[in-house]
């Protein structure tokens, strides 16, 4: 596991623990059934793991309390100083329709930041683990530093078949040659940790939960994540925020964030083809 942190490993068996049972139960009668709400599919899977994991995490140190996208009422309190910050499910869309792409996962947050860090794919049975200021693992391997890659190098990543809306005209814009599809934000972010991709750019609301864990592995690991405007991605206020960069490279995550966050990037006025379509993951 990741560092000494007492709470690293912990954290990590109950991420796995939970990403097996939706595994287990992708199969079973009424697991993907569920409803919408506004633009997200919920499924009674992602009630489910909220259980698992909030009871997890419970066990570990009931006086952290579990901040969750499945409990609204944790989301309209005043954030704790000290608090679990999870996405049962990432990915529910990867989840629902057959894919790999979706990773259960828990951040430790202390203020205003992620401290300790588990994300779990479980179709892929790949851990991540990060500890602040004690570097970032896969699989309990420390990952190495992320590769210096200035913008247009390396491998692209979005979650459709191929790239499409900012992420199209990111890849024309700046010459990438090489594309990489996967599921959700969190393994993306993780992706370009553990050196599969190199940057991904998303321009439409992304929330905390989704990003923190991630974060802190992608930063442990030597990149960088954003806001779409390149300001850094804080955890404080409201959980919602617009967009975000993520890169191996931090001065290629400076660059693209400047790119994307003019006029031009964001209403897409540069010539582009259409969008594709696939989605596989919210």
């Amino acid at each position: 596991m990741s560092g000494r942190h007492p709470l690293s490993e912990a954290v990590a068996e109950a991420v796995t623990e939970v990403g097996a049972l939706l595994r287990e139960r992708r199969g079973a009668p009424g697991a993907l059934d569920g409803v919408w709400r506004g633009s997200q599919f919920k499924a009674e899977a992602d009630a489910l793991a909220h259980r698992e994991l909030s009871a997890r995490l419970s066990r570990i140190d009931g006086r952290i309390p579990v901040v969750s996208e499945e409990d609204p009422d944790s989301l309209s309190r005043s954030r704790p100083e000290r608090y679990w910050l999870i996405d049962p499910i990432d990915g529910t869309a990867s989840y629902v329709h057959g894919f790999d792409g979706y990773v259960t996962q828990a951040a430790l947050m202390i203020g205003d930041r992620p401290e300790v860090a588990a994300v779990y794919a479980p179709q892929l049975d790949t851990l991540y683990t990060a500890v602040r200021g004690l570097g970032a693992r896969r699989d309990g391997v420390e990952l190495p530093r992320t590769a210096t890659t200035a913008p247009g190098e390396g491998v692209l990543t979005d979650n459709t078949p191929e790239p499409s809306g900012i992420a199209r005209r990111v890849y024309d814009h700046f010459g990438y040659g090489s594309y990489l599809e996967s599921g959700s934000i969190s393994l993306k972010l993780c992706r370009i940790a553990g050196g599969e991709a190199h940057l991904f750019v998303k321009d439409v609301p992304v929330r905390d939960w989704d990003v923190a864990a991630p974060d802190l592995v992608l930063s442990e690991a030597g990149g960088r994540v954003t806001l779409l405007d390149g300001s850094a991605f804080t955890y404080r206020g409201p959980y919602e925020h617009t967009g975000l960069v993520g890169a191996a490279d931090p001065s290629t995550c400076r660059a693209v964030a400047h790119w994307a966050g003019s006029p031009p990037a964001r209403t897409g006025a540069e010539e582009r083809s259409p969008e594709g379509s696939g989605n596989r993951s919210p």
